[in-house]
Order: C-alpha cells, then sequence, then structure tokens
C-alpha cells in the first residue's frame, strides 16, 4: 500500500521489524510491502502519489482535502488525527472509501484547556487582566465574591456543570471537575451512566439547564447540531451561566450569543472556537461583555498519532474493522 504522511506531524511509523517506539516493546508496524510517502500538507499532492491506498491527515485545508478528494482514485482509507471529522466529511471522498478520525487522542489537551477556560471564568480572570492592563485593583471583585447572594458564582465548589456530548474527552474532563468540587452531568444521544457520571438525553436538557452554571459544550459539527446553542437554550439558562465551547464553532448560532451577552441574559462566554476561523476582526464576538476567547488551541498536537495510525493498519491488512469509523 502506498501511505500518505503529512509534514505537520512526526509520526513514528516503520518497516515490520522494527521497533517504532524505541522501547523494545513489539506492536503492529508498517509492513516491508507498504510505501510510506511524506507529503506538503499546504499543497496539492503531486501526481505521481494519486495512487495512494492511504491518507493520513493533520491541519490539512478544506481547499487541500477537497483536492485530494478529487484526484486519489485508489484511496481506501482516511484517518484524520483530528478529534471532529467535519472537514474530512465536507472533502468529498468518496462513499467507500473508510474515514477513521483521532478520538482520544486529544482528550488529555482539550479536558485540560476546557478547565482552564472554566477556572478563568469562574474566578473571573479576564476581568481582572483587563484591571490589570489599566492599572486598576479590582476592589468590586472582591466585594461581589464576599457576598452571600453572588458568592457561589466564584467557585466550582457546589457548582452544576453540564457537558454537552459526552464521548471520551468529556471522560477524561468530568473528574477534573469533580475533585474541584463540583456536579458534573453529561447529555448524550443515550441515557444512562458513563465514566461514573449521570448522562440525560437532550429531551432532558430544559430540566438541567435550568440549575447549570456552566454549559460545556463538546458537540461535533454535524448537520443535526448546527446552531444547536441558540435562543432556546440560552434561555433554559440561569442568566449567571457560563457557555463554554470546545467543541466546533458551527454548533453555536453566534448572533443570537453577541445578543444574550449584550442583555445580560447570560453571565459569559469561552470560546475556543468560532463557527468562522480565524475569527474576522469585525465580529462583535471580539467585543461581546464578559467574553473570553482562544484561537483553537484546545487539542494542540495528537498524542498517540503513530499507535493508532500503525493499529489501523494492521487492521486494514487483516481485514479487521477499523477503530474509530465515522459513520458517513
Amino acid at each position: 500500500m502506498k501511505i500518505l504522511v503529512p509534514d505537520t506531524l512526526p509520526l513514528a511509523l516503520a518497516p515490520s521489524g522494527a521497533d517504532p517506539s524505541g522501547t523494545g516493546t513489539a506492536g503492529p508496524v508498517v509492513s516491508r510491502e507498504d510505501v510510506l510517502v511524506g507529503y506538503d500538507a499546504a499543497a496539492p499532492l503531486p501526481v505521481e502519489h494519486r495512487d495512494a491506498d492511504v491518507l493520513v491527515a493533520w491541519a490539512n485545508s478544506p481547499e487541500i482535502l477537497a483536492d485530494a478528494a478529487a484526484h486519489l482514485p485508489r484511496l481506501r482509507w482516511v484517518q484524520t488525527l483530528a478529534a471532529g471529522p467535519d472537514a474530512i466529511l465536507a472533502a468529498g471522498f468518496a462513499p467507500e472509501v473508510v474515514v477513521t478520525n483521532g478520538r482520544s487522542l486529544h482528550d488529555g489537551p482539550v479536558a485540560e484547556h476546557a478547565l482552564a477556560l472554566t477556572l478563568t471564568a469562574v474566578r473571573r480572570l479576564d476581568r481582572t487582566a483587563a484591571a490589570q492592563r489599566e492599572h486598576r485593583w479590582d476592589s468590586a471583585l472582591g466585594r461581589e465574591q464576599a457576598d452571600p447572594a453572588t458568592s457561589g458564582r466564584f467557585t466550582l465548589h457546589g457548582a452544576h456543570v453540564t457537558i454537552w456530548g459526552f464521548g471520551s474527552i468529556a471522560a477524561a474532563l468530568a473528574p477534573l471537575y469533580r475533585a474541584l468540587g463540583a456536579h458534573v452531568t453529561g447529555v448524550a444521544s443515550a441515557a444512562g451512566e458513563r465514566a461514573g457520571f449521570p448522562v440525560v438525553t437532550d429531551e432532558d436538557l430544559p430540566r438541567v439547564l435550568a440549575t447549570t452554571d456552566v454549559l460545556v459544550s463538546l458537540l461535533p459539527a454535524v448537520p443535526t447540531t448546527r446552531h444547536a446553542f441558540d435562543a432556546a437554550r440560552i434561555a433554559q439558562l440561569p442568566d449567571h451561566a457560563w457557555f463554554v465551547n470546545v467543541g466546533r464553532g458551527a454548533t453555536v448560532d453566534e448572533e443570537t450569543l453577541v445578543e444574550a451577552l449584550r442583555e445580560g441574559r447570560l453571565g459569559g462566554a469561552a470560546l475556543d472556537v468560532t463557527e468562522t476561523e480565524p475569527l474576522p476582526a469585525d465580529s462583535p464576538l471580539w467585543d461581546a461583555p464578559n467574553t473570553i476567547i482562544t484561537p483553537h488551541v484546545a487539542g494542540g498536537r495528537p498524542r498517540g498519532a503513530s499507535a493508532l495510525v500503525l493499529e489501523n493498519l494492521e487492521n486494514l491488512r487483516a481485514g479487521r474493522p477499523l477503530r474509530n469509523v465515522v459513520p458517513r
């Protein structure tokens, strides 16, 4: 097989008989019959490599992915190292091409970033940073934290945190909130218990959101989640609640979000993703009150990417189901 590997991430892939990890441990490896070809993820694929069987993708632009979809007629499998497969699915690969995603590769980094955004919001570090730039001591913040009527909003201890989209990232994130004393509820397609936490469905969201202090979205960008966080969902939250989005920007009705922030119908928003990225300089989100924005950096670099690629190559050769297959 010819396997195209991007230059955006070093992958420890090695021929059969080698030790890709350098630890002396055995594991699945690339066959000696396979051909590994590095490619420039920022440029269209060279004509001589359009006979590839496998494409590994990381940080490819939508245009480059669409070009690959149009010019790789022998392609059997696309492995994106991103947790969300939306860019790959939008590229137009043939229906018979198997698509797998990077589920689990970003669990730790995204969980850390979600917690960091939440603590920044709850402890109002955004507000103290603004005061610092103005050389101003924000005495009012201390008074609000001491006021029994508002003090509970400045801590995760006893807070109700709802995680919307309860997959592997949520399973890593929820215990961090619990360790700080928060009550965590998950929302997923099926109700029950996951990773030791109660999980409800969208049907129960109105009831759950009514007592939510922090709503964390990990929703993927699929047709059914477009603008899922809309006026109706905002209205179901208390007006002091914060919305934290480390999922996908397309799941948020940004115009409605800005209106709610301006009118005080939402406590604040901490966003690592936006519908258009990079966020345009004239977007009203930049100046919306109580808004924290980071430039889609929650995931960082995937962890364990080489092992996932090697495992799926072994599965492909053996005719076994691949790991992290994306339904199409």
